[in-house]
């Protein structure tokens, strides 16, 4: 799997909760981050120059842990590897959309996410299908900040929460889609905001569900007697700044991050190591 930075990590937290046999490489484009302020050719290219990677070293699954990067290349995607080379292709827009549609009560769904996957209406577009439902979007930049920093109670964080929730509550939402990977970090004070009677969506939950049932579905599970489940992460930036914040949001799976590199615009054309790396670079941070 792989994300414009760590918060798709939350995205393999919970893969590895629902699917604890399974094997988890992970791809950090934190040289390239925030893909949000960037154009769809270029969050494309940037994209399947990582995904190309992650299929020549094997994986049996591709996940686009990254609203913006599922926005702008999903159907590229799997055109690319589930018919061209039978990898099936997972993202997080359309798992959490789905869940929300089910679940409302009222047909009102909140969606709050950075300000690029607002503006690109992929969760507008995902519904758009679903009769009685209204979307209320609400763009809420600085949780991402938040969560990074590990502020995830106290004051600043439910004034902020307040803030960005007020329109969203005053819509009379009854569903709220947590649409950005770095959100799940910040359950607790979303939903001590939003009340009790309002059903929060992670799509980090929702896409791990998606995950299972498409290895299921295919027979690719690992199975109980299969070796020990290894986990590799690397990053294209800085590996030890990775590895501080991974540890945050993944948990203590996250033991070494290699650094990869790619040229810029080639989708295809890594510059880093040769396939597969052999040794990685190791870096050991500190949480």
């Amino acid at each position: 799997m792989f994300d414009s930075g760590v918060g798709g990590l939350t995205v393999a937290r919970s893969v590895l909760d629902q699917l604890p046999q399974e094997q988890v490489l992970y791809i950090g484009d934190t040289a390239n981050s925030p893909y949000g302020p960037r154009d769809i050719a270029e969050v494309r290219s940037l994209a399947l120059s990582i995904m190309d990677e992650l299929v020549d070293r094997g994986v049996k699954l591709l996940v686009i842990a990254c609203n913006t990067a599922s926005a702008a290349v999903l159907h590229d995607a799997r055109e690319r590897y589930t018919l061209g080379r039978g990898v099936p292709v997972i993202e997080v827009i359309h798992p959490a959309a789905r869940t929300a549609a089910r679940v409302t009560r009222n047909g009102k769904v909140g969606l709050i996410a950075t300000r690029g996957t607002v503006d690109s209406r992929a969760y507008d577009d995902a519904l758009q299908a679903v009769p009685g439902v209204e979307l209320v979007s609400q763009a809420c930049p600085r949780f991402v900040e938040l969560a990074e920093r590990g502020v995830t109670t106290g004051p600043e964080v439910l004034d902020v929460a307040e803030e960005y929730l007020a329109p969203i509550k005053a819509a009379g939402v009854d569903t709220l889609i947590l649409g950005c990977t770095h959100y799940p970090l910040l359950v607790g004070p979303i939903s001590y905001v939003m009340g009790r009677d309002v059903t929060l969506v992670t799509s980090s939950d929702e896409t791990a569900k998606d995950v299972y049932r498409a290895l299921a579905g295919k027979n690719l599970l690992r199975g109980p007697e299969a070796p020990e489940p290894r986990h590799d992460f690397a990053s294209t930036g800085d590996p030890e700044a990775f590895s501080v914040l991974a540890r945050r949001f993944l948990g203590p799976e996250v033991t070494a991050v290699e650094h990869v590199a790619f040229a810029p615009g080639a989708a295809g054309a890594p510059a880093g190591p040769p396939h597969p790396p052999s040794p990685p670079t190791s870096h050991q941070g500190s949480a």
